[in-house]
């Protein structure tokens, strides 16, 4: 089945090349001109994918992000003014799986797209890669704590845990090397799979979300331990 991705841009420019590049991989790509018509066209169509402006008529990305997440964890990769590290900031703790700055290279953006779906392939549509994993460790489990790799579910004590695609990502990964250190640029690299020339506020935005989801007191993390100086780890002990 094609992907449907939806782009939400106020710049003529910007959308007409992301649909011809996206296009010629052979996406289906819908196209929204302020954030107003963004959410009529998200709830429609259902894209698998939303490559979203911050600053829009009508509604901003903001909004529309928010207004997202509140029903769905579709992917979401945000458009950014180059050095708006703030407004970055806002959009990956708002739910953003992703960011690229403008002006960015077309096909920059497509690997990006890849990336993601190469990510939810396994759960959504690529039944071989499914019956691969099933064959496999599919889940992961400590006291209190469970990941389900094949449904890409996450349950604390018992009670579910929305994700983000990338998200989950990251917590799978610390996840199945538990006591390993990796650090930020480590796991942009890994979670990512492309290069975020150095930036690692990504990295320290999502973890902050994931304690804020997973960790009874966020402030004194029980799961996610920071290696000061270095980076991040999960802490527990594997039930077998």
């Amino acid at each position: 089945m094609t992907q449907k991705i939806l782009i939400a841009d106020d710049e003529t420019n910007i959308r007409d090349v992301c649909t011809r590049y996206l296009e010629r991989e052979g996406y289906q790509v819908l196209t929204a001109v302020d954030g107003e018509e963004a959410l009529r066209i998200w709830k429609q169509e259902s894209p698998d994918l939303i490559i979203l402006d911050l600053m829009m008529p009508k509604k901003d990305g903001f909004q529309v992000c928010e207004e997202i997440r509140n029903v769905q964890d579709v992917p979401i990769i945000m458009l950014t003014a180059r050095g708006e590290e703030g407004d970055r900031i806002i959009g990956l703790t708002m739910g953003a799986d992703d960011y690229i700055t403008k002006p960015f290279s077309p096909r920059e953006m497509v690997l990006r797209v890849k990336a993601i779906f190469r990510r939810t392939l396994p759960v959504n549509r690529n039944q071989e890669v499914v019956q691969g994993l099933s064959s496999s460790k599919d889940m992961i489990r400590f006291p209190g704590f469970v990941i389900n790799l094949l449904n890409r579910s996450v349950e604390v004590n018992d009670k579910r845990v929305d994700l983000t695609v990338k998200e989950f990502e990251l917590l799978s990964l610390l996840a199945r090397h538990p006591e390993q250190v990796f650090s930020r640029s480590q796991l942009l690299n890994q979670v990512w799979d492309i290069d975020f020339y150095g930036d690692t506020t990504t990295v320290t935005v999502h973890i902050r979300r994931l304690r804020e989801k997973i960790e009874t007191n966020p402030s004194e993390p029980t799961y996610i331990k920071t290696v000061w100086g270095i980076g991040y780890k999960f802490e527990g002990r594997e039930m077998t």
